[in-house]
C-alpha cells in the first residue's frame, strides 16, 4: 500500500470517528490528526487526483 493510500485510509477512519459525535477533547484530537494528514498528502503528491475531494 502506498503512503498516499495509507493516509487516505487513515483520513477515512478519522472521518468516520467524527460522525460518531465524539467528546470535545476527542474531536479536537481527531481534527488535529486530520490536519496533519492533509498536510502530508499535499507534500507527498499534490497532483494526485485521488487525494483531491475524498
Amino acid at each position: 500500500m502506498s503512503p498516499v493510500a495509507k493516509l487516505l485510509a487513515q483520513r477515512q477512519q478519522l472521518m468516520e470517528q467524527l460522525e460518531n459525535d465524539p467528546g470535545p477533547n476527542e474531536r479536537e484530537e481527531i481534527e488535529r490528526l486530520l490536519a496533519k494528514i492533509e498536510t502530508a498528502l499535499s507534500f507527498l503528491d499534490p497532483d494526485d487526483p485521488a487525494a483531491e475531494g475524498e
